[in-house]
């Protein structure tokens, strides 16, 4: 599964964050669901699995405070989820409907676990669905393993799957993404743009949105006020 414009689900057709263009494979869809034997994880980059922090100092607006789950980093350039903004007068039942994965007289009966969070994965392709999950759910050939227990899909099938209950145990759906050209995300770090930590379930699935910016920083050992204080008088 290639990581691209053209990948991920959706019904409707820079600056940090923003690539160049790219040529993505799309994902094929309704793929039958694999085993977890056959998976391959791919070869990690430097940042893989990784979680960028903004430094207080961010200049772009859209990833002031923002915390971003790196899928993939390469040379050719690198991918993320931002995990900490809640995308705004949606829920994940509007957008069951709103992609035909279930009828609206029937939301009554989707599975009391299908609520997931619905966050702004990044400026890029907006329109179109990322899902971060456990790795207890695989989907042959369109399930992309990150990092130890991290996978994302970007096929409707895994939406279904919620619907029904039969889900990951852990999943949030982002619209949109973050990208890099190649070389940009690294000189972004070089000057000052992002802090970055190891990343782990609870930090990316857990229920306080809000409270991730600052766990992200308490992981590395940085207490937010003096980091905004410093930063401040640089």
């Amino acid at each position: 599964m290639k990581l691209g414009p053209k990948s991920g689900m959706r019904k409707e057709s820079g600056g940090p964050g923003e690539p160049e263009a790219s040529t993505g494979k799309p994902v094929q869809a309704d793929a039958p669901r694999g085993k977890a034997s056959a998976r391959r994880t791919p070869k990690r980059g430097y940042l893989d699995g990784q979680m960028l922090i903004a430094m207080p100092t961010m200049g772009d607006e859209r990833f002031a405070r923002s915390v971003i789950y790196v899928c993939a980093h390469s040379t050719e350039g690198a991918m993320g989820i931002v995990i900490n903004q809640p995308a705004a007068n949606i829920s994940f039942p509007d957008l069951l409907v709103q992609l035909d994965v279930v009828p609206a007289a029937d939301l009554i009966q989707v599975a009391p676990r299908a609520s997931i969070q619905v966050l702004k994965g990044g400026p890029v392709d907006t329109q179109r669905g990322f899902v971060l999950h456990s790795s207890d759910f695989f989907i042959e050939n369109s399930t992309l393993p990150i990092d130890e227990g991290i996978c994302l899909t970007a096929t409707l099938d895994i939406l279904k799957a919620i619907a029904r209950g039969s889900g990951p145990r852990s999943a949030i759906l982002a619209l949109g993404y973050a990208g890099w050209a190649p070389g940009q995300l690294e000189n972004e770090i070089q000057h000052n743009g992002w802090l970055h930590c190891p990343a782990d379930a609870d930090l990316i699935f857990g229920p306080d949105t809000g409270g991730k910016y600052q766990m992200a920083l308490k992981k590395i050992g940085i207490d937010l006020a003096m980091l905004s204080s410093e930063a401040g008088h640089a």
